[in-house]
């Protein structure tokens, strides 16, 4: 569990690297959803007339940005601040306990500047071809199902991915599977999902590609769905777990890396591989 939580001024000096790494984190996702969308994509460059099934490139997209977030979160920064890029996974643990509150905004904001940096950085890199029709600035957009569909997909995207995280991350034997279960969802979603709401579940990705773009469709859905469904999931897995959590708030847990939520620093657990779970005492197994 969460530990006490500090003022906003103590929390940004103690943790500002984990604050910064979520922004780097959700950044590089949306910069590499971008270019890979302008990559397979644009008619000006050779993929596409090589592949012209439109659900061929989308599996493709899927494909990469499933290995692009399992990247993130396993890589040293990830495993550093937890890697959630999403205010949504957030929200959630902050819920169950797990995150404070003032580590949650901070996460919150830094996810929104750097997502919406990274689509920037798309644009740019892609001399100004994110913003053509075909990638349209990789909006979330809901499709010809209407706004309803896309809402109701959402919430259940939204669910699915934050239980399985949080059922996976709970059990001890299963807990190094999460951030590849958590790729391999992203990877499907995108795959079989994309076309009916543009396959979001993170009202900061949403925003990042909003922002710049100035596309508000319907911009409600991924605001409210996505948490909403995370936070169902939550109360479902405490009402599975009867309240008993034995898992940290980061998606990949190491020894390496100090914890800013559950307290875990390397030096304290020179000569133990345990670190505090909750204020109760019980232990979480890293």
């Amino acid at each position: 569990m969460a530990q006490a939580s500090p003022g906003p001024l103590a929390a940004w000096r103690g943790h500002w690297p984990e604050y910064l790494i979520e922004g780097w984190a959700l950044g590089s996702f949306m910069l590499s959803a971008s270019v890979f969308t302008v990559l397979l994509e644009s008619p000006a460059l050779p993929i596409r007339g090589l592949v012209p099934d439109p659900f061929v490139r989308r599996a493709i997209v899927g494909i990469a940005m499933g290995l692009t977030a399992v990247a993130l979160i396993h890589s040293p920064w990830g495993r550093r601040s937890g890697a959630h890029m999403n205010p949504a996974v957030t929200l959630s643990f902050v819920r169950l306990g797990l995150v404070r509150p003032v580590d949650g905004l901070f996460y919150g904001l830094s996810q929104v500047v750097g997502g919406t940096l990274g689509v920037i950085v798309g644009y740019l890199l892609t001399a100004g071809a994110l913003a053509r029709p075909e990638a349209n600035w990789v909006a979330t957009v809901p499709g010809s199902g209407g706004a309803l569909l896309a809402f109701a997909l959402e919430f259940a995207m939204a669910l699915t991915v934050m239980l399985v995280v949080l059922r996976l991350s709970n059990s001890p034997g299963l807990r190094g599977l999460t951030g590849c279960a958590a790729g391999l969802m992203v990877a499907l979603f995108i795959t079989f999902e994309a076309p009916h709401s543009g396959m979001s579940i993170n009202p900061a990705r949403s925003l990042a590609s909003a922002l710049p773009s100035e596309i508000w469709t319907a911009f409600w859905i991924y605001l409210l769905a996505p948490p909403l469904g995370m936070l169902a999931a939550a109360e479902i897995h405490r009402l599975l777990s009867g309240g008993d959590l034995r898992h940290c708030a980061k998606l990949v847990h190491d020894v390496a890396t100090r914890c800013i939520h559950c307290g875990y620093t390397p030096a304290a657990a020179a000569a133990s591989t345990l670190c505090t779970a909750n204020g109760a005492g019980r232990r979480f197994h890293v």
